[in-house]
């Protein structure tokens, strides 16, 4: 067989490769989405049910980073080594990231599920005006995007003066410290291992959960079957298993495309919240989140080329 034919077979062999490796990362990346996607209606329905936001936040870390733990030392316990440099950056976003999740539950025992994931939405466009902090240029695209995005809170929150606004407050203040997290994530972690990072930022969220949960008096409320049945499929599902899925996608098809998907994963956020809560959002509702989901699609294509890496919460 001549050296051409060898050439083109590996050349063909290589292709294949690629495509099935890109056709996995979709995959990988699509559960990832739906499964993040899950969180906020499982959260709504645990508190309804009398679990107490930041108990059930508590349950929730520590199962989750105890799997991502072992899972991480079982693969490669080489990977569990990180600088001192390293470590106090992810204590850093830890804590952020953990009192964003803190807010975040506690909205959600004010507000629908439906109503907070939209509001969540508008992470990218803060990320974007975070990185305008260190020297990212931002365009008057940038400006268009913000404007959809205040229009979109505007008709979310303000035309039915139906809407907790304590919640309201809580859910913005948490996106802005996710959105902050975002931003430290690009700025300090950057050059660390994906896996090894997201396994001690887990474990810093998990530690200072758990701290703020003691200083509150750890209010633990004996939670139902079904309110059971959510920390386990929240731990499991919508962490453990989805932040695996999500960086064994990252790896195939890169985390810009990935990141494309995070409109994808409000509106299904949206769609639980509605089949299965039975929530209900009026036409001004609608429209105003439509405006949000637009802002955060046009911010997360800019972010892509940001080379940002998202971490999920």
């Amino acid at each position: 067989m001549s050296s051409t034919h060898i050439g083109l077979r590996a050349r063909l062999h290589e292709w294949a490769q690629a495509g099935w490796r890109a056709h996995t990362g979709w995959v990988l990346a699509i559960f990832a989405t739906i499964s993040f996607s899950m969180a906020p209606p499982l959260v709504r329905y645990a508190i309804v049910d009398g679990f107490d936001p930041v108990a059930l936040l508590v349950a929730r870390m520590i199962l989750a980073s105890t799997l991502l733990g072992i899972t991480l030392g079982a693969l490669d316990w080489r990977k569990l080594r990180l600088s001192p440099r390293g470590m106090a950056a992810c204590a850093l976003v830890g804590a952020v990231n953990a009192a964003g999740m803190v807010l975040f539950f506690v909205a959600l025992g004010l507000l629908e599920a439906s109503l907070a994931s939209m509001i969540l939405a508008l992470s990218p466009p803060m990320v974007l005006s975070l990185l305008a902090l260190r020297g990212e240029r931002l365009t008057q695209r940038h400006l268009v995007r913000l404007g959809l995005a205040l229009s979109g809170v505007y008709l979310l929150v303000g035309p039915s003066g139906e809407v907790n606004w304590v919640g309201v407050a809580l859910a913005l203040l948490a996106t802005f410290l996710f959105s902050l997290q975002m931003a430290l994530t690009q700025w300090t972690l950057a050059p660390y291992p994906t896996r090894t990072v997201a396994f001690y930022v887990t474990a810093w969220m998990t530690a200072c959960v758990v701290g703020w949960w003691l200083l509150r008096g750890a209010t633990w409320s004996a939670p139902s079957m079904g309110g059971w049945l959510a920390v386990i499929a929240l731990a499991i599902v919508s962490t453990y298993i989805a932040r695996l899925a999500f960086f064994a996608a990252v790896g195939a098809i890169g985390g810009a495309q990935v990141s494309l998907l995070g409109p994808v994963e409000t509106l299904l956020s949206v769609t639980w919240s509605v089949l299965f809560l039975q929530e209900r959002l009026t036409l001004w509702q609608w429209l105003g989140g439509g405006l949000i989901l637009i802002s955060a699609l046009l911010a997360v294509q800019r972010l892509g080329r940001v080379n940002l890496r998202l971490p999920r919460r």
